[in-house]
C-alpha cells in the first residue's frame, strides 16, 4: 500500500512542487487548497499530474483554518487510508495580511482581526492539524511533519510584520510540537527556503526587489526553486530516524549565512 502525504497549501508554489515530486516518488496526495473559480484550472491539472503518476489525489478546495473543514478532511481521509498513518504533513499556508504596524494613514495599519487571521492561518493551524490528526490515528512512529517558514521569521521586511510574527510562531510550534512527539518517535521540522519566485511572495510589495537582492548574496547565485525544497523533504522523508526533530532546516543555497 502506497504510502500518503497530505499537504495545507496544496495548489501552488511549494505544496504543490511538494505534491507532485512526492507522487512521483510513488506516495499519494491529499492537498487542502483554497482557490477560486479562476485557478481552479491550475489545480486540476495538478491532480492529473499526479493520477498521471499512478498515485492518488485526494483534494479538497476548502480554508484549511476551519475546524470544520478540519474535520472533514481527517475524517474522509482516515477512510481512504483505511486508518493508514500518513508519513508526510506539510504545512505551506500563505495566507496573511501585508499592511504596515504604523502608518500616517490610520485606516492603513494592521488591524487587530489581521494580525490574530495572520497568525491563526500560518502558524496556529499546523498544531490544531497534528492535534487532530493525532486524535484520529494518523500519525504514528514514523511519521514526519514540516511546517514552511522563511528568513522572515528573524529578518525584517516592510509590511511583513504580521507574517515575520508568524514565522517566528511558527517556529516555536515546530519546537513544542517536536518535544511533545518524540516519545511517539514523530518527528516535527520547520523547512526554511530561501527567496523563491512563488505566487505568495509576488504579493509582498517590493518582491522584485527582494528577489534581486537574494540572487546578488546567494553563493549560488540564483534564487530557491520549489523543486528544491520538494527534493529535500522527500529526503528527509527518507529519514527512518526520528532523533531529528525540531529543528529549523535552510533550505537556501547557504542564502540566509549572508546578511
Amino acid at each position: 500500500m502506497k504510502p500518503w502525504a497530505l499537504i495545507l497549501g496544496s495548489s501552488s508554489g511549494f505544496g504543490e512542487a511538494v505534491g507532485v515530486f512526492l507522487a512521483e516518488k510513488g506516495m499519494n496526495i491529499a492537498g487542502v487548497h483554497l482557490d477560486r473559480r479562476q485557478t481552479l484550472p491550475q489545480v486540476a491539472a495538478i491532480v492529473e499530474k499526479i493520477e498521471s503518476l499512478k498515485s492518488q489525489a485526494l483534494f479538497f478546495n476548502q480554508n484549511a483554518a476551519d475546524p470544520e473543514t478540519r474535520k472533514k478532511v481527517i475524517a474522509e481521509l482516515k477512510r481512504e487510508t483505511a486508518g493508514q498513518p500518513i508519513k508526510c504533513v506539510l504545512h505551506s499556508l500563505a495566507f496573511g495580511s501585508l499592511k504596515s504596524f504604523v502608518d500616517e494613514k490610520s485606516s492603513e495599519m494592521l488591524t487587530q482581526k489581521q494580525m490574530d487571521m495572520t497568525l491563526d492561518v500560518m502558524a496556529h493551524s499546523l498544531v490544531y492539524w497534528v492535534q487532530d490528526l493525532f486524535s484520529a490515528g494518523l500519525l504514528s512512529s514514523g511519521s514526519q511533519i514540516f511546517a514552511m517558514t522563511s528568513a522572515g521569521g528573524h529578518r525584517v521586511w516592510p509590511t511583513y510584520g504580521a507574517v515575520s510574527a508568524a514565522k517566528a510562531a511558527l517556529e516555536s510550534h515546530v519546537r513544542q510540537l517536536a518535544l511533545e512527539l518524540s516519545p511517539k518517535q514523530i518527528a516535527v521540522n520547520a523547512i526554511q527556503a530561501g527567496v523563491t519566485d512563488t505566487p505568495a511572495l509576488r504579493r509582498i510589495p517590493g518582491s522584485d526587489q527582494m528577489k534581486d537582492f537574494a540572487r546578488l548574496k546567494n553563493p549560488g547565485k540564483r534564487l530557491t526553486e520549489t523543486v528544491d525544497v520538494a527534493k529535500a523533504i522527500w529526503a528527509l522523508c527518507q529519514n527512518e530516524s526520528h532523533w531529528l526533530t525540531g529543528n529549523v532546516v535552510r533550505v537556501d543555497g547557504g542564502e540566509d549565512l549572508i546578511g
